[in-house]
């Protein structure tokens, strides 16, 4: 398990850097943070990448595509009957 006290150093770090690399910016403070979150986060698995939550949202797309493909055929050969 990571120590809380260590991530919250690394995110703090982390939310300074975009600070510095977005032009020191003042009043974007969260949306440092949050995106210093997300990058931590990740780094960890805490959370999933965007990248795997499109793989994953993919995989749901194709099971429901088959579904309603099944079913269009199955209509469509009633309507020939």
């Amino acid at each position: 398990m990571v120590d809380k006290e260590r991530l919250e150093e690394e995110i703090k770090q982390i939310a300074y850097e975009i600070y510095v690399k977005s032009g020191c910016i003042p009043g974007r403070d969260l949306e440092n943070w949050l995106e210093a979150e997300r990058i931590v986060f990740e780094k960890y698995g805490l959370i999933l990448s965007e990248e795997s939550e499109e793989k994953t949202e993919k995989k749901k797309t194709k099971r429901v595509c088959k579904r309603g493909s099944s079913t269009k055929r199955g209509s469509k050969e009633k309507e020939k009957k």
